[in-house]
């Protein structure tokens, strides 16, 4: 194809896989400790490196990819003689669309001959890379770069994201629950069920008592909400920050209620700069449904 398809490395998916899919990406920074690094799916720190170090009380903090560092990247595939379709992590969580979206305006100056096309994912982590992945799926079938990004602009709202946590204690130091209450559920055993809505923003949705209902619950949310809702044949992907075995528990539901799957659910880590609010403990769930509209 004349047009290549980009993402940053949020999408949570494998090295392997976006090379597989013919997907390229670029990496946001984190700090571990005063140290900056580069969220690179793990390439140069593994998950379990990661999430071991916040559990014995590393900070963390993230930074945005910034113009300069798009306008480097776009130009690489500029100068090949290549259009761009880039998907940026969703803006009701990070700001980095913005400076995409600049980087491109002044790239137009300079390559009046080649388009560079940045639309909001509205996604995050897996579901993020789940739409990454239904795009690749569609550039194979021969899509042209003006339908691929209607399809994406059209479509990226129908990428449900469910989540629940068994640790809340990031979610209390980030600010997304209280003290008060995050001492209360800590203290009653209650695993919040949070979603993405339709702006893209990370919002709790209930308060479960006890993982395994919270596990019941979310897989409850795909029979109501996927396409064509236990006949659904299309994909599903779950992403967990060290908690593989709650993440499998998940995905062994999942195949037991949804027969016609597109292959076996596909589970992944959260990278490092979701999993810096997240803190381990934290299980996502993602797959195509029902438009969200709240």
């Amino acid at each position: 194809m004349s047009y290549v398809l980009s993402c940053s490395s949020t999408v949570d998916l494998t090295r392997e896989q976006m090379k597989e899919r013919d997907i390229h990406f670029i990496c946001f920074h984190y700090q571990l400790d005063g140290k900056d690094l580069l969220d690179d799916m793990g390439a140069s720190m593994s998950m379990a490196d990661f999430y071991k170090a916040m559990d014995n009380g590393a900070d963390t903090r993230t930074s945005q990819i910034n113009m300069g560092e798009y306008l480097e990247y776009f130009e690489g595939f500029l100068k090949q003689g290549l259009d761009i379709l880039h998907l940026s992590l969703s803006s009701g969580i990070s700001g980095t669309v913005n400076s995409a979206r600049q980087a491109a305006e002044l790239l137009k100056k300079k390559y009046p001959e080649r388009t560079v096309n940045v639309v909001d994912s509205l996604a995050a982590s897996s579901g993020y890379g789940l739409l990454m992945d239904e795009l690749a799926d569609r550039r194979d079938e021969g899509m042209s770069l003006e339908e691929i990004t209607r399809w994406a602009e059209e479509n990226r709202l129908r990428v449900n994201h469910w989540f629940f946590s068994t640790d809340l204690k990031f979610y209390i130091k980030g600010g997304r629950v209280s003290k008060t209450s995050g001492m209360v559920g800590q203290l009653l055993n209650i695993c919040p069920l949070l979603n993405v809505d339709y702006l893209g923003r990370l919002i709790p949705r209930d308060k479960i008592r006890t993982k395994r209902k919270v596990i019941h619950e979310i897989e409850k949310r795909m029979e109501a909400l996927a396409d064509d809702r236990t006949n659904y044949t299309g994909k599903c992907y779950i992403s967990h920050s060290a908690c593989y075995a709650d993440a499998r528990a998940l995905a062994d539901l999942i195949e037991a209620a949804f027969p016609k799957l597109n292959g076996k659910v596909r589970i992944y880590d959260i990278g490092t700069t979701i999993g810096s609010h997240t803190g381990p403990g934290t299980v996502a769930l993602f797959f195509m449904g029902d438009v969200r509209k709240d």
